[in-house]
């Protein structure tokens, strides 16, 4: 535990804020407004102003990577954050990374640079669910936790973290669980790895999957993502989307299958076609949690499965994956890793 007026050598932590919008840099029409409202326009120094109680925590530093709604991110601006990051705590005058995002596709950004980050120095990833023109906003706080999270010792090698409302989660674990609450963000299979108390950060569990310094994946001179689609299982299915994500290009597919992985036969079939044709196909679940297990079709067809990861999050591990192998027997070990 450390106080969260700890100073390095002397002096408080640097820590540099990297914006790249979303609700948390939201604007609505009133302050009742806590549903409709534009995303990303207000500026990172403007966010900064509001909580000029920071200046307790850090030495603040700050950069705007994007002003977007997060449903908008694409993989060019995945790996300019990721480049970003890894420039910033690769030099001696930054101590920890703030990523201020929006939370439709945070745990996505944040579990990319989870696996993607060279450093064990603290990378926070936080967001807001109600604009900062809100009655409560809750971004002022989040930043401010955030900032004492990436400021504090006790989150050095932990991984990429994400908080709101005051919880501290890994970014592998890590998701949104409901469409406008304060308390959206939680961990399905498993607990919070702590919480922030007045600006302290309190650790009680860690991360033990693979991570940041310890990952296999650089992504730096990357100008691409391979395109990875992902496909909802449903009854009644088809081959249909399966054919038009192969005739698209797709290197890999994600299917969010119901239950453990299930697959209605038709689409099975196609998803086993394209499999032999070199496109490596994930079998998830879109129930949301719970490991999901290798059937006898699968391992014939070659499917890989993610162990527990949602299957947004097995997509940011299958694109990283695919710059590395397109071996379905290598790529389910990484699966098995992180």
């Amino acid at each position: 535990m450390f106080n969260r007026r700890e100073t390095r050598e002397g002096r408080l932590p640097r820590i540099k804020v990297l914006a790249v919008g979303g609700t948390i840099a939201g604007k609505g029409t009133d302050g009742s407004r806590t549903t409709q409202y534009e995303a990303g326009v207000i500026g990172i120094e403007s966010l900064l102003e509001v909580v000029p109680q920071l200046e307790t925590l850090a030495e603040i530093g700050s950069a705007q990577i994007a002003n977007i709604p997060s449903f908008a991110m694409t993989g060019r601006l995945l790996l300019e954050l990721a480049a970003r990051v890894n420039e910033e705590l690769a030099g001696n005058t930054c101590d920890g990374i703030v990523v201020t995002h929006g939370t439709d596709t945070l745990e996505e950004t944040a579990y990319f640079l989870h696996l993607t980050v060279k450093s064990r120095k603290p990378v926070v990833v936080t967001g807001a669910m109600r604009p900062a023109t809100a009655l409560s906003a809750d971004g002022p706080l989040n930043l401010y936790n955030a900032v004492a999270l990436a400021a504090s010792r006790s989150a050095e090698g932990r991984g990429v973290l994400i908080t709101l409302n005051d919880a501290i989660g890994s970014a592998r674990d890590m998701s949104k669980r409901h469409t406008t609450t304060a308390d959206a963000f939680g961990q399905r299979d498993f607990g919070l790895l702590g919480w922030i108390v007045d600006g302290v950060p309190r650790f009680y569990y860690e991360s033990v999957r693979r991570h940041t310094w310890q990952s296999e994946f650089d992504v730096g001179g990357l100008r691409s993502l391979p395109r990875v689609d992902m496909l909802y299982g449903h009854g009644d299915g088809g081959r249909e989307l399966v054919e038009a994500a192969v005739a698209a290009g797709a290197g890999g597919i994600v299917h969010a299958g119901m239950g453990n992985g299930g697959m209605y036969p038709d689409t099975r079939d196609a998803l086993a076609a394209a499999a032999a044709s070199g496109v490596v196909v994930v079998s998830a679940s879109r129930t949301g949690s719970g490991v999901v297990t290798a059937k006898p079709a699968d391992r014939l067809s070659r499917f890989v499965t993610p162990d527990n990861l949602n299957p947004h999050k097995a997509r940011v591990l299958l694109s990283l994956a695919l710059t590395r192998t397109r071996d379905p027997d290598l790529i389910q070990t990484m699966f098995d890793t992180y």
